[in-house]
């Protein structure tokens, strides 16, 4: 490692390697911690690159995709033998691309390495507010915050008083969603997976209500008792055996947002859904979203979020672990719902 003063150095590069493509649950093992040495900080001049000293990783269960060979439309499939990337928190160590200088702090798409030397700049973004924790922009100020933003604002189409359910309500996206639509006025219930997370929903984040799912054999029995008179607005998060009983419980023009299906991650032969007819008894809409959607509307959300953040009228919790070395378990434990809330691994704190 090196210091970004020490542009042109020749350093090691430790970085986390994907083996083979994964069938099932995935493991530690199908990830390897390797060391680079030789390493030279700088980038060549014929090219546009940008040398990133990464800072802060971003563990988000999308990165379970990349793990198979299916690509699909939105991620690529990650390279066996090569670094897994996902979105990090870096600092410019030397750049010959015009809108990044060395020094800039950035946000986006990075190698899970110490230094990254990235080709392009698209979806790259500039941090330019400091006084918030850098790791934030792994979460609240980041690829989650933006994904509840446009996901609640726009697909959802909220309104004062509506009845909202949300799966996976403690995790980066969740936690944000519910407090936007207490924000909002909405009734909010959020849906977990251990009671230590359910009162983190609601003494800390204020939802309404939450359960845990565990517990519930009956999953259409447990959205009766919490919405008695049926959900306007449900933030998809998880899939199967929820998404089949919510669908049973919605009210008439009902909005499904679709943001994830974590419980299918895993799976080789997705489980189906059952009750799709109820779409047509209650005329519910049914729409998934992708974060890229909302890029051009980042520098609105900051001005939306900031003020909030400051204030204190949002709060954020983050499951932080420490050293690259750590982070194949951090991404695992995604699927066991080890973490409670934003999932971050510190590789070099400012």
């Amino acid at each position: 490692m090196a210091d970004g003063s020490e542009k042109n150095a020749v350093v090691s590069n430790k970085k986390v390697i994907f083996k083979d493509y994964v069938s099932g649950f995935p493991k530690e093992s199908d990830m390897a911690v390797t060391v680079d040495e030789n390493l030279t900080l700088k980038v060549a001049g014929d090219s546009k690159g940008i040398l990133v000293k990464n800072l802060y990783l971003s563990c988000d269960p999308y990165m379970r995709l990349s793990m198979t060979n299916r690509s699909s439309e939105i991620f690529g499939t990650y390279t066996p033998g090569a670094p897994i990337t996902g979105f990090g928190v870096g600092k410019v160590i030397d750049s010959r691309n015009p809108e990044f200088k060395e020094g800039d702090l950035v946000w986006g798409l990075t190698g899970w390495e110490e230094y990254s030397l990235l080709k392009s700049s698209e979806g790259l973004f500039k941090i330019h507010h400091t006084d918030i924790p850098l790791s934030y922009y792994m979460g609240i100020l980041g690829m989650p915050g933006l994904t509840a933003y446009g996901g609640f604002y726009e697909v959802c189409a909220p309104k004062k008083g509506e009845y909202m359910l949300v799966s996976a309500a403690s995790g980066a996206v969740g936690q944000l969603v519910g407090q936007f639509a207490k924000l909002m006025g909405c009734y909010v219930v959020g849906s977990a997976g251990t009671q230590d997370k359910v009162e983190l929903l609601k003494n800390k984040f204020g939802f309404d209500d939450a359960f845990n799912y565990k517990e519930e054999p009956d999953l259409n029995a447990a959205l009766k008792r919490y919405f008695p008179e049926g959900i306007d607005i449900y933030f998809e998060n998880v899939g199967g055996k929820m998404l089949d009983a919510v669908i049973l419980n919605m009210r008439v023009h009902g909005r499904i947002a679709v943001c994830g299906m974590i419980s299918q991650y895993n799976c080789d032969q997705p489980e189906g859904v059952h009750n799709l007819m109820s779409i047509v008894y209650k005329r519910v809409r049914i729409e998934g979203f992708a974060t890229v959607d909302y890029y051009p509307q980042y520098s609105k959300f900051l001005d939306f979020i900031l003020p909030y953040i400051r204030e204190g009228k949002v709060k954020y919790v983050e499951d932080i672990v420490e050293g690259l070395e750590n982070g194949p378990a951090a991404i695992i434990g995604l699927f066991s719902g080890r973490n409670v809330g934003k999932q971050v691994v510190v590789i070099a704190p400012q």
